[in-house]
């Protein structure tokens, strides 16, 4: 059973770190719609925990979910989480996975239809790609995660949707933290070398 903390050296990061700044400005100017999907990852040995990822090229300190955009007329939201998660970590999902959540948001000046779900790999072993910095396998109340870590809104709803609560999910935390969000970007993009942490949209 795979508890250790994963870890990978970033590749490219200001490749990467960049062409996202050039993704969001570009979103700024055409505000266009987009469909994207998070998936939380639930243990194959132990329903108690979940998987938790900080990515590479965005956000870095955060601790969120695997996921990423799609195109609806070529796959579902469940078809790219199987994806996603098999691109990103090299997990295979077999039985499709669960939507917990579809909600719609404006971060980043773009209209995002984003769908969170639930899945379970079959192992729980995994490989990081140039996207991930590190993934670790958490207790799904989260308390397993450093203390005062930085925790992506996503990962906070996917986990109040298994585990029953309901006021992480309240609509005025919602807007809180994109107005929380959008602070931090204006923050990021003003200090120059400081951006390379930027909050990222629907992270």
């Amino acid at each position: 059973m795979t508890t250790r903390p994963a870890t990978k050296p970033v590749l490219r990061p200001s490749l990467m770190q960049w062409g996202h700044r050039a993704l969001r400005l570009w979103w700024r100017l055409r505000r266009p719609t987009t469909y994207g999907v998070k998936a939380l990852l639930i243990h194959p040995e132990d329903p108690g925990k979940c998987l938790a990822v900080r990515h590479s090229y965005v956000d870095q300190d955060r601790w969120g979910l695997p996921g990423g955009g799609y195109n609806p007329k070529r796959e579902t939201a469940a078809q790219a989480a199987v994806r996603e998660v098999a691109e990103e970590l090299a997990l295979t999902i077999q039985q499709p996975p669960t939507v917990l959540r579809t909600l719609t948001t404006e971060l980043e000046g773009k209209l995002d239809n984003l769908t969170i779900v639930a899945a379970t790999p079959a192992a729980a072993g995994f490989r990081l790609n140039a996207e991930l910095i590190e993934a670790r396998w958490v207790a799904v109340d989260l308390s397993d995660l450093p203390a005062g870590a930085p925790v992506s809104r996503w990962l906070k709803l996917a986990r109040s949707a298994v585990i029953g609560e309901e006021g992480a999910a309240d609509g005025h935390r919602e807007d809180r933290d994109d107005q929380d969000q959008r602070r931090r970007d204006q923050d990021s993009e003003q200090a120059g070398h400081g951006s390379e942490r930027q909050p990222g949209g629907n992270r």
